[in-house]
């Protein structure tokens, strides 16, 4: 089961740097007539936090640059969570880690190659996707995750689950046709848009399958619910489909709504819809925390593990995932509501001594608050893009940058979260759009 995935334990300047755009002013493939916000997809416009701050151009560059090369290229034992791993037919190949439960994970993969795109680093993301499609897709017709990858593997490519996650196929799907219109005219495997196309129409439409299975019988089907448009926390086919929070991407759904299959367009444009009301009804209306797991209304669902209902590792993207939206789209001003609700709460806290776990109405659930993780420190930065509160907002992007970059045993899931949350807050995590 995916209880094991409780993360830790199982070019040019504008205004002084205060912001920054993309090379490319236009969007080809919105819909006529589509609204396309205020956000940065229709100005090209990007805060940078960090240069709001004072910190100067160089120095931002600088933290990206050693906090990617560490945890790509940095010592194997104690620094690094990404390694070569050989070659094949289609080139060099790579897997990313989750070093403290020794395994690879679509998450991890598809954040490394997120990551990678974003960063203009093709050799890392040519590789991690090699080793993806070679040790994690699913390419047997009869097997309940057809179409899909496997969401845990060791890391000689061997299956820990015959099962999927929608988080990681939503990222592999969005990397991809980032690169796609980043680095065009690919073939095989590394025809990114082709590939991504694949991804979204089995994510929609996948027929459902049923199979014994190695580990006893499943049924698969779609990775979205269609009514409500959300996407659910596994394709497997139960009495009770439910969702997680951290999964919803409108910022995702909205260029899928631009740039994906045809027919689904208008679906992916509900979705987006459908994510935004979720995260005002089920965050708390006081702390704006959410839970791991949700039903459709937003109401906590929590059957499958005692975290399941709380303010869990899952959760700490929720807050960056709004704030993306925010900024991107600007179509919700309730996304301003709560990042600031949610850097309130943390504050409340202790800005340097905050915890992992919290029940939603804010009571801590690790009492000693041993540890102040650095993807939930980087994730409550991220806030900050659509805070209103700014005094408050700068306290928390100071923080993130005052924050090492992880290293030992927990730096898989604190390393991806938090060096994504400085390319946020850099406006260094763009939209790549077509040529």
């Amino acid at each position: 089961m995916r209880v094991l995935r409780t993360n830790r334990f199982s070019g040019w300047v504008v205004c002084l740097l205060l912001a920054s755009t993309t090379g490319a002013q236009t969007h080809p493939g919105a819909p006529m007539g589509r609204e396309d916000g205020r956000g940065a997809y229709a100005t090209g416009i990007y805060k940078n936090l960090f240069a709001e701050d004072g910190h100067a151009k160089r120095e931002i560059q600088a933290k990206i640059d050693v906090a990617f090369q560490q945890l790509f290229h940095g010592d194997p034992q104690t620094q690094a969570v990404a390694f070569a791993a050989g070659s094949n037919a289609n080139g060099p190949l790579m897997y990313l880690t989750d070093w403290n439960n020794h395994d690879v994970r679509t998450e991890g993969m598809s954040y490394g190659m997120m990551i990678a795109v974003q960063l203009g680093k093709k050799a890392e993301f040519d590789a991690l996707w090699n080793w993806a499609k070679t040790y994690m897709y699913i390419s047997d017709p009869k097997a309940p995750s057809y179409e899909y990858f496997a969401w845990s593997c060791k890391t000689d490519g061997t299956h820990n689950s015959e099962g999927a996650a929608p988080d990681g196929e939503s990222y592999f799907a969005m990397s991809l046709l980032f690169a796609g219109n980043r680095w065009p005219g690919g073939h095989g495997i590394y025809d990114y848009h082709a590939e991504a196309e694949k991804l979204l129409r089995a994510m929609v439409h996948r027929a459902v399958i049923s199979a014994p299975g190695k580990y006893g019988p499943h049924t698969v089907g779609p990775m979205v619910n269609a009514d409500p448009p959300m996407i659910l926390f596994v394709p497997e086919v139960s009495s009770q489909e439910f969702t997680d929070p951290s999964y919803h991407l409108p910022a995702f759904y909205e260029l899928w709504a631009r740039w994906g299959p045809g027919e689904d367009r208008a679906f992916w444009a509900r979705a987006a819809e459908a994510s935004r009301g979720l995260f005002v009804k089920t965050t708390n209306p006081e702390t704006g925390l959410a839970p791991v797991y949700a039903n459709f209304d937003g109401t906590p669902h929590s059957t499958r593990f005692p975290q399941s209902g709380a303010f869990g590792y899952d959760a700490w993207r929720t807050a960056s995932n709004w704030a993306v939206d925010w900024s991107w789209w600007q179509k919700a001003p309730a996304e301003q509501q709560l990042s600031d609700r949610i850097q309130k709460f943390f504050m409340e806290q202790g800005i340097d001594k905050y915890g992992p776990l919290y029940t939603l109405d804010g009571k801590p659930m690790d009492a000693a608050h041993v540890d102040h993780p650095a993807g939930l420190i980087g994730a409550n930065a991220v806030a900050g893009l659509a805070a209103t509160d700014r005094v408050r907002a700068r306290q928390f992007t100071e923080a993130l940058w005052n924050t090492p970059i992880p290293s030992g045993q927990f730096r898989y899931y604190d390393g991806m979260l938090y060096l994504m949350s400085l390319m946020h807050l850099s406006g260094e995590f763009r939209i790549w759009a077509p040529k």
